[in-house]
């Protein structure tokens, strides 16, 4: 199966369906300069400027900003979970999907759990992930273990793909002292060095040259790996993103580019967001190879991400992936989406179109789940949620003196001065602060 390349005419109506392709200007063109410099001396009357590739035209006319018109959404299930073509069916073993379908729910289970928990006061703050559950398993599941992550915020199914604990989930959002981050971050601020996760960090978008970064790195030491960086479709619109996407296509770096288009950016619309045809469409501006997926589908997820890896550590060049999703939770416990969506936009999502469904009509379509098994693994699930998070509510937090550490090897005498003058102020005013939540 041919996986490059343009969607031709005759075939845009297939593919917008069935066929995974990763659409991008013709590989000979990738280096226009390079290709002009070799018709340099050429006598005939053909554009030599070295910062693009083309011909001349004697007729006044603008290019229009849909030039592309409707970049088709690749997908392998239908909202039924019924395979639409079977030359597209991964043909993934049951025990494999079933990791899908339990990753997927038990990430939905701490949602709801944790979700609730800050209401009650007990952590300061919390993101859901419903909806997206689809895109975070299906493209974590075509990685190697070792591909580095950068994750925006909303990927806590990666981690739980990778069998991140539980208890270690439960731990950051407590800020607890077996925390791996020390109680240093935010709630769902996640890290893991074991499990190449790089730590999540508030700042929109700064992700995205980072992980760039690492993936020339990953070039320079033949490391056959790749990295993938996460982001949404508002962080698209940051500074950040334009010099991520330029730098990986002039530099051919190894990353994949995993847009999570879930329909708002907080509370500003894609409508409000841009004019063109979402992210996808930005791709081919700078060379590089872009598709766009149904993100509620894991397997057109699955099948776009594992070619996309295979591609870039081959022929050393990045990929974009728009996945296509829909954010079902408010952005997180700080936001009230009834403020700007309706009630039955969201439940169409929640029940017509959600991944887990979609999952579960494939599973027992196929004889592989029914509902004893549905309600017999919710039940365990919300079991093992609870004692995760009943264990981390009991922890004491991290000694206060951690503020100071893991930052310079030697300590300057400015922060030991500061260091000394927090030691001070609680030996003094201790009785004014819960220090017995906290290690000593």
């Amino acid at each position: 199966m041919e996986r490059s390349g343009h969607v031709s005419a005759q075939g845009e109506a297939q593919s917008a369906e069935f066929v995974l392709q990763f659409s991008c200007f013709p590989r000979t063109q990738r280096h226009p300069q390079r290709q002009q410099e070799q018709h340099f001396s050429s006598l005939d009357d053909k554009p030599q400027f070295p910062g693009a590739s083309a011909e001349f035209i004697d007729k006044l006319e603008f290019m229009q900003p849909n030039v592309i018109s409707g970049i088709p959404i690749y997908r392998v299930m239908d909202r039924q979970g019924q395979i639409i073509n079977p030359s597209e069916d991964p043909q993934l073993p049951q025990e494999k999907v079933l990791k899908f379908y339990k990753s997927m729910t038990l990430l939905n289970t701490m949602d709801r759990i944790l979700y609730e928990s800050q209401r009650q006061g007990r952590i300061s703050f919390y993101m859901t992930n419903y909806g997206e559950e689809g895109t975070h398993v299906g493209s974590a599941a075509a990685l190697d273990n070792t591909d580095l992550v950068f994750g925006q915020y909303r990927e806590a199914g990666v981690l739980m793909y990778r069998d991140f604990p539980l208890e270690q989930f439960m731990n950051q959002c407590y800020g607890n002292v077996n925390d791996l981050g020390k109680g240093r971050q935010m709630p769902v601020h996640y890290g893991c060095k074991e499990r190449h996760f790089v730590t999540i960090s508030s700042p929109l978008a700064t992700q995205i040259p980072q992980a760039v970064g690492a993936a020339y790195a990953a070039k320079r030491a033949n490391a056959n790996r790749i990295v993938i960086c996460y982001f949404g479709e508002g962080a698209a619109s940051e500074g950040d993103a334009h010099a991520g996407f330029n730098f990986a296509a002039t530099l051919e770096c190894p990353i994949i580019f995993f847009c999570r288009n879930n329909g708002y950016a907080i509370s500003t619309p894609t409508s409000e967001q841009y004019r063109g045809d979402g992210i996808a469409a930005r791709g081919p501006g700078y060379g590089i190879l872009s598709i766009r997926v149904d993100g509620n589908d894991v397997f057109a997820v699955y099948n776009a991400t594992k070619e996309a890896r295979r591609r870039a550590v081959a022929e050393n060049q990045p990929f974009l992936i728009e996945a296509m999703t829909y954010r079902i939770g408010h952005h997180s416990t700080s936001d009230d989406s009834s403020a700007y969506r309706s009630v039955d936009e969201v439940n169409y999502w929640d029940k017509q179109d959600h991944p887990i469904s979609r999952l579960r009509h494939y599973m027992q379509s196929r004889g592989w789940w029914d509902d004893e098994q549905e309600k017999a693994w919710r039940k365990q699930s919300r079991k093992k949620v609870m004692e995760a998070f009943e264990q981390a509510e009991r922890k004491l937090k991290p000694s206060p003196s951690l503020l100071f550490s893991d930052v310079y090897q030697e300590m300057p005498a400015q922060l030991r001065k500061q260091q000394e003058s927090l030691a001070r102020h609680l030996q003094t005013y201790g009785e004014h602060y819960p220090l017995d939540h906290f290690e000593k």
